[in-house]
């Protein structure tokens, strides 16, 4: 990170954690990320005791706050006594699939560079997110970003670390997840003077990061206990993240006369042995069995289309297809429920598998690379463009705020 920009820093804190001895299995009570649950599943958890998703999917924050309290006094959840970074693990078996550090990350100011953001925000899903911590005066869930360091210190720390034993291990499917304690000092320092010297990318959680953000604005100069929020960071550079795409399924969307439209403004070619994975510079079109290859927009429509919006956005997949093929060629409007968008593209083929259930696109993935130096260059791109993985799990350890 240039020297110019402000460090970096990620802060040791009082964790919250579900005490097992009144909680019971810690698999039981934790979840998968916030984005990554359907209605029935996220009913499903809250009918259990004492599962985060009980405050994490709450119409009524300060009711839920009550419930925190409870939890808080009656030992379900308890605060660590030292101020402490945790190293996260996530396995599927012995393959280490994402391995970071959460901590309470300082909220640097509006443009100095030291947290890139890199996808647009809706300000309605921004204001219900700060609404739910605000109740709750707590940070159920961390955000997910990236950094990217060699730094050898550091990780000989990071990884002396993991080899502890763990402070809390769950399990959600096949994956384990664990925490451990890092709550020395010295250690602590090694690892605060590392990331000095990094610049972070939110990978996921930018509606979490905009709220707490607006928490900070909101209450105000220091001393302010919303100046910082739960993180956890991933050194890319050691641990990559899976970085794919989010494909978009436009139900009731006859897939002939979407491809017949889509035809009036690129390229479009008929796949004859069905829908597969898009390559750089393609989208795939598939419904009802029957699939199309998209490229070679057609120059001067991407230009009315993109009319006031970077350059740059010509050749970032979502851009494309929200802009060129749904709302120009097929007039999808921008509307709940318009489009439905999935991460998984076998999931997205199969929503547009059935004669008259839509047209699915398929999108190819970007690079972090490709991100970071869009948002290094001040470039967000469209809503749902990319999706990094795995996420951690919500409930293995909670910032509850301090109370003045």
């Amino acid at each position: 990170m240039p020297s110019t920009l402000p460090a970096l820093r990620l802060r040791p804190f009082h964790g919250v954690r579900y005490d097992p001895r009144r909680a019971g299995d810690l698999s039981a009570v934790i979840s998968p990320a916030y984005d990554d649950i359907d209605p029935a599943h996220i009913t499903e958890l809250r009918s259990r005791p004492h599962h985060i998703a009980r405050l994490l999917h709450t119409d009524d924050p300060h009711g839920t706050a009550t419930q925190l309290d409870r939890w808080l006094r009656r030992g379900v959840l308890v605060r660590d006594e030292r101020p402490t970074l945790y190293v996260y693990e996530q396995r599927l078996g012995e393959r280490v699939l994402l391995r970071g550090l959460i901590g309470a990350l300082d909220l640097p100011a509006p443009g100095n560079g030291a947290v890139l953001a890199h996808e647009d925000v809706q300000p309605h899903v921004v204001t219900a997110r700060a609404a739910l911590m605000n109740g709750l005066e707590a940070q159920p869930e961390p955000l997910l970003l990236t950094y990217q360091s060699t730094a050898e210190p550091a990780a000989r720390v990071i990884d002396r670390i993991a080899h502890l034993p763990p402070v809390a291990t769950a399990r959600t499917g096949a994956a384990t997840h664990t925490i451990r304690a890092c709550t020395d000092t010295d250690d602590q320092a090694v690892i605060t003077a590392d990331l000095a010297q990094a610049q972070a990318l939110i990978a996921d959680g930018h509606h979490r990061y905009a709220a707490c953000c607006q928490l900070r604005d909101r209450h105000g100069p220091r001393p302010n206990p919303w100046g910082s929020c739960l993180a956890l960071l991933v050194n890319t550079a050691a641990h990559p993240l899976r970085l794919t795409a989010i494909h978009r399924v436009v139900p009731g969307l006859e897939p002939g006369k979407a491809a017949a439209a889509a035809a009036e403004v690129a390229c479009v070619r008929p796949l004859p042995n069905g829908p597969r994975t898009p390559e750089e510079d393609e989208l795939v079109l598939t419904g009802a069995g029957r699939a199309w290859s998209v490229t070679d927009p057609d120059p001067h429509a991407l230009d009315e289309v993109l009319t006031g919006k970077p350059p740059q956005w010509r050749d970032v997949p979502a851009a494309v297809a929200d802009h060129l093929l749904l709302a120009r060629a097929w007039a999808v409007q921008d509307l709940p429920g318009a489009v439905r968008h999935l991460h998984d593209a076998g999931q997205a083929t199969a929503a547009a598998a059935a004669p008259g259930s839509g047209t699915a696109v398929l999108l190819p993935a970007m690079t972090e690379t490709t991100v970071r130096q869009l948002a290094g260059d001040g470039v967000l791109l469209p809503r749902k463009s990319t999706s990094f993985g795995p996420k951690p799990a919500a409930g293995l350890v909670l910032r509850v705020i301090d109370k003045p």
